[in-house]
């Protein structure tokens, strides 16, 4: 019975046809949250790379050393993926043909962007986490160029 009243009111009230630029309103997305991403990334990139490993013949130490190792790893990767997951979402939901005409460039700074998001999950190459954040600031720059907007490239860790 629900459906059936349903359907009469739809079919009289019918819901006009919406377009939209975005798979979500404009004004959410944001390069902000892979650069944040890229930024732990390179941060755990270099403690990883800091860490000195104990004597092995000191038990404690080295389960100190490889838990710590451990969890570098673990974030590392997590946001690695988390970097690339919100980068893929600006390459393929908000930018369009239109920008990719002003910026031919696009396609391959994304695409070589997520190439080092997952170089940076398999590897401990304080270079690539570097290439990372540098492929993020291009796209920061493009994108904000998008909106006729100067924003600032600001790090979180300084």
């Amino acid at each position: 019975m629900l459906k059936n009243i349903i359907r009469r009111a739809a079919a009289k009230l019918p819901a006009p046809e919406a377009h939209a630029h975005c798979d979500g309103p404009c004004g959410i997305y944001d390069p902000a949250s892979a650069r944040i991403a890229a930024e732990a990334v390179r941060s755990m990139t270099k403690k990883i790379l800091a860490l000195t490993p104990p004597d092995p013949k000191d038990a404690g130490a080295m389960a100190h050393y490889h838990n710590t190792l451990s969890r570098y790893v673990a974030i590392k990767e997590e946001e690695a993926e988390t970097a690339k997951h919100q980068l893929l979402i600006l390459w393929t939901d908000y930018f369009k043909p239109p920008h990719l005409a002003k910026h031919p460039e696009l396609h391959t700074i994304f695409w070589e962007a997520a190439k080092l998001c997952s170089a940076c999950k398999v590897e401990v190459s304080a270079q690539h986490a570097d290439e990372l954040m540098d492929a993020i600031e291009k796209i920061h720059n493009i994108f904000w160029s998008t909106k006729e907007r100067q924003v600032a490239w600001v790090l979180a860790g300084g």
